[in-house]
């Protein structure tokens, strides 16, 4: 496997699922917020309209609809896990940001258009970054700028993105940023720069296969 795709499956999938406290942010403080980084607010609405981006997507990929409450029902984290790619993305590129990184849009291209080859074509690589990572066509190009900010963010400090050199880095930004969350979602580990669910199971996930689509 080529090595930029290497790297890049390794940091998405360390985004999706990565090892699981701040002081999480309750709705008095933040009224509509998911979550406040950098004191920039990710609110309830946008962090539901990136949801149904996903839901729309897959439920385009899918015809038949038993299948489609199957995919709901394996992505029941949907709305916790995005809000975890919208915060650290923000982190990351602070700690790119830090480092003095930056991405053209010529190097997305490429990354895209080498990615694309080895997925088929463009439909092949959408499919595949919404079936494993959750990404939402509209929001590709966006997910392969922060693949290589991390890339170059590892190469600037001399590891790769599994190394504990690179996390510390993202830990830092953390902690630049004070990551806030709406506990709703959980608590954002400073550490491991990772979202972390929360003990309140009267908590109800809004993304369950029942549940009626959200709406922005």
């Amino acid at each position: 496997m080529h090595r930029r795709r290497r790297t890049a499956l390794v940091l998405t999938a360390a985004i999706a699922a990565a090892a699981p406290a701040l002081t999480a942010c309750g709705n008095d403080a933040h009224p509509g917020a998911a979550a406040v980084v950098g004191g920039q607010r990710i609110t309830v609405s946008q962090l539901e309209s990136r949801v149904n981006e996903v839901r729309k997507a897959q439920r385009a990929a899918v015809s038949d609809e038993t299948q489609y409450q199957q995919v709901v029902a394996s992505t029941g984290s949907l709305t916790r896990d995005t809000l975890h790619n919208m915060v650290l993305d923000r982190v990351l590129h602070r700690a790119a940001r830090d480092e003095g990184i930056s991405v053209t849009r010529k190097e997305i291209q490429q990354m895209r258009g080498d990615l694309e080859r080895q997925a088929g074509g463009a439909k092949g690589l959408e499919t595949a970054w919404l079936q494993k990572y959750g990404i939402a066509p509209a929001h590709l190009d966006d997910n392969l700028r922060l693949q290589l900010e991390a890339q170059k963010l590892a190469a600037k400090l001399g590891t790769d993105t599994t190394q504990p050199a690179f996390w510390k880095a993202l830990s830092k930004a953390s902690e630049e940023l004070d990551v806030d969350l709406n506990p709703r979602y959980g608590t954002w580990d400073v550490q491991k720069s990772s979202r972390v669910d929360a003990r309140t199971p009267w908590v109800r996930e809004v993304t369950a296969a029942g549940d009626q689509p959200l709406t922005a």
